[in-house]
């Protein structure tokens, strides 16, 4: 059995992680930490874990965590490289859920996320963990930084097409949606029912943090530059991102083959069919990424459509696949949910 502690269990990304990992036949949960919340069992706080698990919440201890074969962090910004180093140098392998580890640029980094790096050193050597860019290097780490939700549904819709070195790498356009579960589960008058019910809204649009991202997961794939302009929205939801992803293609490439072809041997990438609208109901609870490809009046511009679960795919699903590599199970181990309907 894989021994598993969660580093801040009392966010929605914690809670996915429990939900999936009470049901895996070869993870047996050992530790769950939150400041907050030490001593309070884990079942009370989130009902729908009753019967699963016996666990209380406990303060962080590095001592118990070293415990472990595995640590996932699922913790905000900036706690995760102040904690791993120990961990690794016990023999700890560790998934970070957050954006400790993701940049190589440490100038982008900062810049980006307010704060000096920690461990330089170690985000060279964390591999970023895109099951379907990375297999072999998530297979071998034994530090792997989780993807962005909105970074994961762009860059699996992109990448095809881009691959082909037919595509126009500048004018990229992103646009994208998601639940407002997307925002954490902190306190916040802007995610209130009464604020975003029956609204829309794009936010961010002079720059968000996952637009280095996904710029750099582009450019490390093409080796090559791209220009990307990236602007993210609030949907009145509480699960979903939609990407919808704008591309110019000379020529008449069969578009719909390249992507089946692409994504054929990957279990979480569903291409449907040519002229389909994949819906973020659909995934909903589920790690699979749902594409589409069009080619709207038959002219250059190609609209790739692309859904997932911000909190699954989009997080614990993710990172749970990123596990099930690192300790050489089927990745699709305790990930086989289907969809929520209606």
């Amino acid at each position: 059995m894989i021994k598993v502690g969660i580093v801040g269990g009392t966010g929605y990304t914690g809670v996915e992680l429990l939900r999936l990992l009470v049901l895996h036949p070869e993870v047996s949960l050992q530790v769950i930490t939150s400041r907050s919340e030490a001593g309070r069992k884990v079942a009370d706080l989130y009902p729908n874990l009753r019967g699963y698990t016996e666990l209380e919440f406990t303060q962080p201890d590095t001592k118990a965590l070293s415990g472990c074969d595995l640590v996932f962090f699922a913790t905000p910004n900036g706690i995760a490289m102040q904690q791993a180093r120990e961990l690794l140098d016990g023999g700890v392998r560790v998934i970070d859920l957050a954006a400790d580890f993701r940049i190589k640029n440490l100038d982008t980094w900062s810049r980006w996320y307010g704060m000096e790096h920690a461990c330089p050193d170690l985000v060279a050597e964390a591999v970023y963990g895109l099951p379907e860019l990375n297999k072999d290097a998530i297979r071998s780490a034994r530090l792997v930084a989780n993807p962005g939700c909105y970074p994961t549904a762009v860059t699996l819709g992109f990448l095809p097409v881009l691959q082909t070195g037919m595509a126009s790498l500048d004018g990229l356009v992103a646009d994208c949606k998601s639940g407002v579960s997307g925002a954490g589960r902190g306190a916040n008058t802007a995610m209130l029912m009464a604020e975003t019910g029956e609204s829309f809204k794009a936010y961010a649009v002079a720059g968000h943090r996952h637009q280095p991202e996904i710029q750099q997961n582009l450019e490390l794939a093409l080796d090559k530059q791209v220009q990307l302009t990236f602007v993210p929205h609030l949907l009145p939801m509480i699960r979903g991102i939609h990407a919808t992803l704008y591309v110019r293609v000379p020529g008449d490439p069969d578009l719909q083959a390249l992507y089946e072809e692409r994504y054929a041997a990957e279990p979480f990438v569903d291409v449907m069919p040519a002229g389909a609208h994949p819906e973020t109901r659909s995934v909903r609870g589920g790690n699979t990424c749902r594409i589409a490809v069009h080619r709207p009046q038959g002219d250059e511009m190609v609209v790739i459509l692309s859904v997932i679960d911000n909190l699954v795919k989009g997080a614990a699903g993710q990172a749970l696949q990123n596990m099930n590599l690192m300790f050489g199970l089927d990745e699709t181990t305790a990930l086989r949910q289907v969809g929520l309907l209606p």
